[in-house]
Order: structure tokens, then C-alpha cells, then sequence
């Protein structure tokens, strides 16, 4: 990391604004005198009670420092579809959305259409929501880090990457031999662990939140590395 840059990275939220509050104030707590850059890796949405809270915390934190870092992941790419073709997107409902649906007030019934389950969601979903999400970054490279959601797709130039294996790509970016791995440490979640990973080469800070009630995060100061979890 430059030496003038210390960057905290978050896991995957996955609407849980409990953990995500919880894990902000021990990070300054642990931080002290420091003040890291935060880089939010993606999943804010889907499955955890309170995706619109999660979203105004978020949303709050970039307003107050706007040195923070916020990427897309495949649920809130997922989520943007079914906003713009909804019929084609129903498994969304399946993945998480029905939880999303509910934190912003919209009502299941049974008869409603996906469309009309979209269009009550476009309604409902404040106007500086849909902007943050259609704004959202797929990757940031900071010194020899990269952060993304998902990973990279071994051997192909960072130019060249698909926005599709950025958000989605899991096994043949994790078993990707040595010869393939990048020029850089890829700092990523998505696939969900019991404890944060320092792979060398990658970093997986997925304590997969949502169930496992553990948001963690690595703090990245210099050649330092330290994990950070509720």
C-alpha cells in the first residue's frame, strides 16, 4: 500500500446494518489516530433484514469522506436488472430480493406481477438509493492492491476483464495456479468463509455475515495486514 494511503476493506453486508454499525465502531476504535480510506466490496443488498438502512449507512459515510470506495457486487447488479426487466430477473426473489422488497415496505402479495413488484420497488427506493447503486464501481486498484467483489479471471490483463467475472467468478479464480496469479494482491469477497483469508496472493474477507453474524474486514496499512470482525 502507498504510504500515504491506509485502506480498510468490508465484506459482504447482505442487509445487515446491525453488524455493519458494529464493525464501523470497532474499527475506530482499533484505528485510533488513523483515518483509513473504507472500500466496500460489494452485497450490500438481499437476504439480511435491512437493505435500505444499510444503503442510508453507506450512503452517509461517502457523504462525510469522499475518499471512500464503493464497488458493485453480482447481488446488486442482480438487483438493478430486476428493476429493468423484471420478468427476466424472478429468480432475484429467490436470491435475497424478497428480503430487499420488504426493507423498503413493499407488499408480497401473491398477486402482484414482477412488474408490478419492480415498479412498487422503483417507488418506494429514494432517489440518492437507485443513484448509489447505478453509480457503483467494479474494481479499485490502490498500489499493489486490488479490490473487486468476486475476483479475476487468471491470465487476462486487468483491461481486460469481464464485468461478469468481476462480480461472479469463484472456483477458477481461487484454484488459479501460481503461474496465473496477478502482478497484485486481489482483495475480494463473495465466496462466504468461517474466518477471513490471507491467501498472499488473495484476500477473502466473506465471513458470510448473514448467517454467521461475523462482518469482517482487513486493514491494510503499508505491508501490514490485519483482520478486523465483529
Amino acid at each position: 500500500m502507498p504510504a500515504n494511503e491506509v485502506i480498510c476493506a468490508v465484506g459482504d453486508i447482505h442487509g445487515r446494518l446491525d453488524l455493519l454499525d458494529q464493525l464501523l465502531a470497532k474499527i475506530q476504535a482499533s484505528t485510533q489516530a488513523l483515518t483509513p480510506r473504507m472500500v466496500f466490496l460489494g452485497d450490500y443488498v438481499d437476504r439480511g433484514p435491512d437493505t435500505k438502512g444499510v444503503l442510508d449507512r453507506l450512503i452517509e459515510l461517502g457523504g462525510a469522506d469522499p475518499r471512500h470506495k464503493f464497488l458493485r457486487g453480482n447481488h446488486e447488479a442482480a438487483l438493478l436488472d430486476f428493476l429493468d426487466h423484471p420478468d427476466d430477473m424472478t429468480d432475484w426473489l429467490e436470491w435475497g430480493g424478497e428480503e430487499t422488497l420488504i426493507s423498503y415496505g413493499v407488499s408480497l402479495s401473491p398477486i402482484k406481477s414482477p412488474a408490478d413488484l419492480a415498479e412498487d420497488l422503483r417507488d418506494a427506493m429514494p432517489d440518492t438509493h437507485a443513484a448509489f447503486l447505478r453509480a457503483l464501481e467494479t474494481k479499485f486498484l490502490c498500489g499493489e492492491f486490488l479490490f473487486v467483489h468476486a475476483g479475476i479471471r487468471p491470465g487476462v490483463p486487468l483491461e481486460e476483464q469481464n464485468e461478469k467475472d468481476l462480480l461472479w467468478i469463484r472456483k477458477s479464480f481461487h484454484n488459479a495456479p501460481a503461474k496465473n496469479h496477478p502482478p497484485y494482491t486481489v482483495v475480494h469477497g463473495h465466496q462466504p468463509v468461517k474466518t477471513p483469508q490471507d491467501l498472499g496472493w488473495r484476500i477473502n474477507v466473506d465471513s458470510g455475515a448473514v448467517w454467521s453474524d461475523k462482518l469482517s474486514s482487513v486493514l491494510i496499512n503499508g505491508a501490514d495486514r490485519r483482520f478486523i470482525t465483529t
